[in-house]
């Protein structure tokens, strides 16, 4: 069924004229129960305005609703959506009293970060304490409700592109929880021009070795690559060309063109051999 909502989508977009654009919907009902809901414009509360150049998402409404609960509509927009100076912890400040006040918009903010990758990290940085917060980590949640506030029309833009090959971005804080000491990890996929995945989440295990924890984010984007590779060839979009994937770490790069193992890198084969 997947299949068919992405081809009629296409069908209609094709079709130059409303009288086509019946016909085809009056053919395929006579083979599935469908009709026509006009042009795409909201959907599961993303706005989607279409333009000569291609989309555009954004999820201003929901931004307005965040923003109405905290009651910060009145506030500072903050230029930035959080203090890159500090890292949150769990006992810096006193406890937070209202779990509701800090606990309801964190959970909206995670929704928000479908069509906001620049928010991604900080969210993920608030929402590991939702089950203790804290004075700090309020501030920190009422920092970034400033900054959406001050941006809400940032979304996500879309257009056609000439080159339909997949870049990968990897970034990874080495020890960056300041309680568990485990290591953040990033990344971004564009499909051409198009950003479409990103992440940012606390690894699963606790890495002594900085290679060791960049070659596992390495692995991670590479998995996501492979998967959205596998979705654009089901969809009768299949991508050519090798998925180029950027990364800084000098170590895991040669450890991904190193064939040799020795007992200080075999404890990860298995990322090595996956990568390759």
């Amino acid at each position: 069924m997947s299949y068919l909502l992405f081809y009629v989508d296409d069908i209609l977009m094709i079709a130059s004229s409303d009288e086509l654009r019946q016909s085809i919907i009056s053919l395929l009902s006579l083979e599935f129960f469908m009709k026509d809901l006009g042009h795409l414009s909201y959907f599961m509360r993303i706005a989607v305005d279409c333009h000569a150049c291609g989309l555009f998402l954004s999820q201003k409404k929901c931004v307005d609703e965040i923003i109405g609960q905290v009651d910060l509509s009145s506030c500072k927009p903050s230029p930035t959506p959080i203090d890159t100076k500090t890292k949150l912890n769990a006992t810096t400040s006193k406890p937070f009293e209202d779990l509701s006040l800090y606990r309801s918009p964190s959970g909206a903010l995670q929704y928000l970060t479908f069509m906001r990758s620049d928010i991604t990290y900080v969210v993920q940085q608030v929402c590991l304490f939702i089950h203790d917060p804290r004075d700090e980590h309020m501030h920190a949640l009422k920092h970034i409700l400033r900054y959406i506030q001050g941006t809400m029309d940032f979304g996500l833009h879309l257009y056609p592109s000439s080159s339909p090959t997949l870049i990968s971005y990897t970034y990874v804080d080495w020890c960056g929880c300041l309680d568990t000491r485990r290591s953040i990890s990033g990344y971004c996929v564009f499909l051409g021009d198009n950003l479409i995945s990103w992440s940012a989440i606390r690894q699963a295990t606790l890495s002594r070795s900085s290679a060791k924890t960049e070659y596992r984010g390495v692995a991670n984007v590479i998995s996501e690559s492979c998967w959205l590779r596998i979705l654009l060839l089901e969809l009768h979009f299949p991508i050519q060309q090798a998925t180029l994937v950027y990364y800084d770490n000098v170590i895991a790069i040669y450890l991904a063109g190193n064939i040799a193992q020795n007992q200080c890198t075999k404890h990860i084969e298995m990322d090595i051999h996956f990568v390759r």
